[in-house]
């Protein structure tokens, strides 16, 4: 069995088998969303969650293997490595153990310790760490010699060596850490004379701060490393020092005597000097990078919810980008999402061209045959749906305000320059706005998630650990989703398990020159996209309207036979028993299972049967803002008022109630019951009614809370 299905089987408390096929199907380059959807009898039926965190514990297990080989390699290049000293590295998978195991051969700068090893004091060390000598200043007498001008300089220099030797002993770290472990404390002090900068504000609650490192929440932590790098904060760890020194000297000291007492400051400087900044920094790289894990993990949720929410499907739009003294840019889109038309309108002042403006909607509604209405919830945006609402719009035409963040980043892209080259920035991002209302997903996925605004100090965090985790998240929801091979962007199909950048422009560029795909058996003749991609790529692929109906649904092609044998057995044809919702029932799936297809498949085969090509996605609500509140001017403690969550994050959710700043909902105040995680109780985009708790006219601040309303 291989080392690394143990180590992640007893991690992650999952079945070895499971585990060990997982790790075999990543081997051979079969993606997260295929595994879980279609080897559910190699893996024991994991979910998508339980194979990314193996994907996830690999990655990391590799890199330890890496580094132990660099480590090995360069003891072995010193001639030092005995049998001893390798077989503890190869079986070592803590990075900060195998690190410790490493330290007393790690290639450094020449330190003081090296210095006195040179003038010949180490049998003086070694003499002095036994602690038997009674007269150790008389046994350094003898090392008077060369550079060493005194007793005191040779005793000064075996303490060098000693306090190396404490610093780089296992034990001594391990206990070290263990105590940092239990009592660390992140203190964070506002830096002089920059606590009444206007910028250092926004930091003030960190003017004077200390917590258990513990308990620190990521936001916080992030928050004083974001001060500490603006130059407005100074952030420390620490532990008690006296107890981390008084652990080292039980290891070491042994009596009363003179040698002891020199150990005993040696171990002193050994803490002081060289172990406690080490492990330190170790706590403050460890500290940031849960911050990060966590940081990056409740962004990631945003995103998933995000680009799952409600989809108003295949309807003609028309999308409006609202402004004031710019006017609003209005799009009309057909069902497809392609631009009919644009124009602007300037209802609002300084124009005030309402009745124009009223005219211009009303005759590109008839002429579009438009059947909702998109509002970017940006500037302008409550007094723009409003206008809307009262030119007359026919009573099966609703308004619905949608999400514009980043919207201005899709308009300024090359996806979107490549897509309407001939217009300009406004048109694109009105566009954008306006099919956001008509699948989120199809046209979230051509912005870079950073810009979509549901993060928490994304820009802080790990770049690299947060572009792989929000790339995983869009890959998760486009494979959960399912793609229209026939409607679909490259943008879209690049995130299709098995396709990549090449094979979604190669699917779009055949589909453009040989029209629609009629079968999923036709993608084989797409260029580059070989049996290996087709196998990935298909069960995700949906044809609306394909003779087979099979390729309409999440049905993979080679459980076809399957169906077809279970229509023949009921004397149907595969149509025939999709329709039939009864005859389904009758079906004993127990006839069907095969070495190679078992009970979980054979179940996912039926539930796809009953709805084939489902959409996972709820539908897609009208919400009204309170119609006395426009400013946050309006708002008044105790008022009840519906809102929209827009931003969730550790400590609580952001509600946008219509007056221009979102409210925050403390985690606290989000039920009436304890809350460890906000993403119990709301989601992204969910409507919900707060009460108004404290509202700061000056700084802009809302209070809200959910508790009993």
């Amino acid at each position: 069995m291989n080392v690394f299905t143990r180590l992640i089987s007893d991690a992650l408390g999952l079945p070895q088998r499971g585990v060990e096929n997982t790790l075999q199907l990543l081997d051979e380059n079969c993606t997260i969303p295929f595994i879980s959807r279609y080897r559910k009898e190699a893996t024991g039926n994991l979910d998508e969650v339980q194979v990314s965190d193996i994907a996830l514990m690999r990655e990391k297990l590799a890199d330890i293997a890496k580094r132990k080989e660099t480590i090995l390699s360069t003891i072995e290049g010193q001639g030092k490595l005995t049998d001893d000293i390798r077989s503890r590295i190869e079986g070592c998978w803590v990075l900060s153990e195998l690190e410790d195991i490493y330290l007393p051969f790690k290639p450094k700068r020449r330190t003081k310790a090296d210095i006195a090893r040179q003038n010949g004091l180490e049998p003086l060390a070694n003499a002095i760490l036994l602690q038997l000598d009674k007269n150790p200043r008389g046994t350094a007498a003898r090392f008077v010699k060369g550079d060493v001008n005194s007793v005191d300089d040779a005793i000064e220099g075996a303490k060098f060596i000693i306090a190396e030797a404490v610093s780089e002993n296992e034990q001594v770290r391990k206990s070290v850490r263990g105590i940092y472990k239990r009592e660390a404390v992140i203190m964070s002090k506002a830096v002089k004379g920059k606590a009444d900068n206007e910028e250092a504000q926004k930091y003030r609650d960190y003017f004077d701060f200390s917590e258990s490192l513990r308990r620190c929440s990521s936001h916080r932590l992030l928050a004083m490393r974001r001060g500490e790098r603006e130059g407005f904060l100074r952030v420390s760890i620490t532990a008690d020092d006296d107890a981390c020194k008084e652990k080292i000297k039980r290891q070491y000291v042994r009596g009363y005597g003179e040698c002891s007492r020199l150990v005993g400051e040696a171990a002193d400087d050994a803490f002081k000097r060289l172990i406690k900044p080490s492990i330190e920094t170790e706590f403050a790289v460890l500290s940031k990078q849960t911050a990060d894990e966590e940081a990056i993990d409740v962004f990631a949720e945003n995103l998933r919810q995000l680009l799952l929410a409600s989809p108003l499907g295949q309807k003609r739009v028309m999308g409006v980008d609202p402004g004031f003294r710019t006017g609003c840019k209005v799009v009309c889109l057909d069902a497809q999402g392609s631009l009919l038309h644009f124009e602007a309108i300037y209802p609002h002042p300084p124009k005030n061209d309402r009745d124009r403006a009223a005219r211009q909607v009303a005759d590109m509604v008839r002429k579009y045959a438009i059947e909702a209405i998109a509002v970017g919830n940006g500037t302008a945006s409550r007094e723009t749906s409003a206008f809307l609402k009262s030119v007359g719009l026919p009573q099966d035409v609703n308004v619905f305000v949608v999400s514009e963040d980043g919207a201005s980043v899709y308009s300024a892209s090359e996806a979107a320059r490549e897509e309407f080259p001939n217009e300009d920035v406004t048109v694109r991002g009105a566009v954008s706005i306006g099919r956001r209302l008509m699948d989120p997903l199809a046209e979230l996925v051509k912005i870079d998630p950073k810009s979509i605004g549901v993060g928490q100090y994304q820009h802080d965090v790990d770049q690299g650990e947060l572009k792989k985790s929000l790339d995983m998240v869009v890959e998760s929801c486009v494979n959960t989703v399912g793609v229209n091979v026939n409607t679909a962007s490259r943008h879209l199909l690049m995130y299709v398990s098995g396709l990549n950048a090449t094979t979604a422009k190669n699917i779009v560029e055949y589909r453009e020159k040989n029209g629609a795909f009629k079968s999923r058996a036709e993608l084989k003749k797409v260029p580059r996209l070989g049996p290996v991609a087709f196998v990935q790529c298909a069960g995700f692929l949906r044809i609306p309207g394909a003779k087979n109906p099979l390729d309409n649904s999440a049905v993979h092609p080679e459980s076809y036979d399957i169906v077809k044998r279970m229509a023949q057995d009921n004397g149907c044809t595969v149509a025939q028993l999709i329709e039939d919702k009864q005859l389904q029932k009758t079906i004993d799936l127990k006839q069907y299972v095969t070495p190679s297809t078992g009970m979980p498949t054979l179940t996912d085969i039926m539930a796809e049967l009953q709805r084939p090509g489902r959409d996972p996605r709820s539908e897609v609500e009208v919400f009204e803002f309170d119609p006395r509140v426009h400013e946050v001017e309006d708002l008044q403690v105790g008022m009840i008022l519906p809102g929209i969550v827009t931003n969730i994050t550790n400590f609580g959710a952001f509600v946008d109630v219509g007056v221009h700043q979102d409210g925050l909902v403390h985690i606290s105040q989000l039920a009436d019951r304890y809350v460890k995680d906000p993403n119990e109780v709301v989601k992204l985009h969910q409507h919900v009614m707060v009460r108004v708790a404290e509202v700061d006219v000056k700084r802009k601040r809302v209070a809200l809370s959910m508790k009993g309303v």
